[in-house]
């Protein structure tokens, strides 16, 4: 097999998941080649990206003039066997991805690739299927949350990229019933597969003495939940609680969650650290006594999957606190391998943390139970396994 992975962006700083996914694949000798949609916006890149050894091309689509584009069809129809007949299938398609599905289609021919893949369900699966269509090469597609959930989601246009793929996958059991509930035969072929972590990068530390410090991470947006958490330090530190709190991330709201922190007094207790690389961050993550993760559904529908910080904190041994968004809980099972709240209650929220800042012994319970889950649901290697699977040729 040779696969193509088709992604929005490469590298993005908040989508290890996508590149700890193709190093997987990589180490199981899996051949992979990456296209992008766009190139990358961020100015700061995870340590893991220079372990990838996929070639990585740029699909482009800075002329679009009628003529250019019609020396592109040309060149297809010399490339790509019945092009004319399939080209109206691309029909109501935007004509950027139509421009990028023909550009990828005689790309994956001439580089003998076999598949595709692609991560998140919108501009990315819709090169993907119709270069798969233009091609004859099968694809397959990750869909996570804001893909499945997001008002623009249009769902005459998610159903047909559902029904045409090979195999889709998603990352919790709560998006596939969604899936299926919602778009019925035509979510037939979605599979769960969690996302999954190298677990060799996130060694098992007992919080039984750790300072009474709790860490987020995440962007900086409002499915995040982060003014809650800041309200919910405005209530520890009103009862005297001793504490600090740390948030890592960057993003649209960084200004107003400053100006939450500035009103409310919070400047000794709550600090933004911006965004840190992975493996500043594990350390950061794994001297806390707790993450909190308090996540909620935004105004627009926008809301997290299953967070990999949260996945990443339970294996290093760090207790969590989050809420029962989409599929958060199917990893953190309350009083079991974490605590969960009520999204938007900042009062449950701080007396969750408390409980965790002040019992030791109730880190540790929870702490090497989430990391048992861990190791059991969540391991990379297997989980990438699993979806090589779904790559491989069907047989006639």
């Amino acid at each position: 097999m040779r696969v193509a992975y088709i992604l929005k962006r490469y590298p993005r700083f908040s989508e290890t998941f996508v590149v700890s996914e193709i190093l997987a694949h990589e180490a199981a000798g899996l051949d992979v080649v990456i296209y992008a949609l766009r190139p990358p916006l961020d100015s700061h890149f995870q340590d893991i990206i220079a372990r990838v050894r996929a070639p990585v091309t740029y699909l482009t689509t800075k002329d679009l003039r009628g003529s250019q584009f019609w020396e592109l069809l040309q060149e297809a129809a010399a490339v790509l066997p019945d092009f004319w007949a399939k080209l109206p299938l691309a029909q109501g398609e935007e004509v950027k991805d139509v421009h990028q599905a023909i550009a990828l289609g005689m790309a994956a021919v001439t580089q003998n690739i076999t598949h595709f893949h692609a991560h998140f369900g919108t501009s990315a699966t819709s090169v993907a299927r119709l270069a798969s269509l233009f091609t004859g090469i099968p694809y397959t597609f990750t869909a996570h949350a804001k893909d499945i959930y997001h008002e623009t989601v249009r769902p005459e246009d998610m159903a047909r990229k559902l029904a045409d793929a090979k195999s889709v996958i998603t990352v919790s059991d709560y998006n596939l019933q969604f899936l299926k509930e919602q778009y019925g035969p035509a979510a037939a072929a979605v599979r769960r597969v969690y996302n999954g972590l190298d677990l060799s990068q996130f060694p098992y530390q007992s919080p039984q003495n750790r300072p009474a410090k709790i860490v987020a991470v995440g962007r900086l947006v409002e499915k995040k939940g982060f003014p809650d958490l800041i309200s919910a330090c405005g209530l520890l530190a009103k009862k005297n609680i001793d504490f600090h709190c740390q948030i890592i991330g960057h993003g649209e709201l960084a200004e107003s969650l400053q100006q939450q922190i500035n009103g409310a007094g919070l400047q000794p207790w709550v600090e933004l650290l911006g965004p840190r690389p992975q493996a500043e961050l594990r350390a950061i993550v794994q001297g806390a006594a707790v993450l909190a993760a308090p996540c909620v559904v935004g105004g627009d529908g926008n809301q997290d999957g299953l967070p990999t910080v949260l996945l990443e904190a339970m294996a290093l041994g760090t207790p969590c606190v989050s809420t029962d968004v989409t599929g958060i809980p199917e990893a953190l099972h309350h009083q079991k391998t974490g605590l969960q709240v009520p999204q938007h209650h900042p009062t449950a929220l701080a007396t969750a943390l408390d409980c965790l800042l002040q019992d030791s012994n109730l880190r540790v319970h929870l702490a090497a139970a989430a990391r048992q889950l861990i190791e059991v649901n969540f391991d990379i290697h297997h989980n990438a396994a699993r979806i090589r699977q779904l790559f491989e040729p069907q047989l006639p």
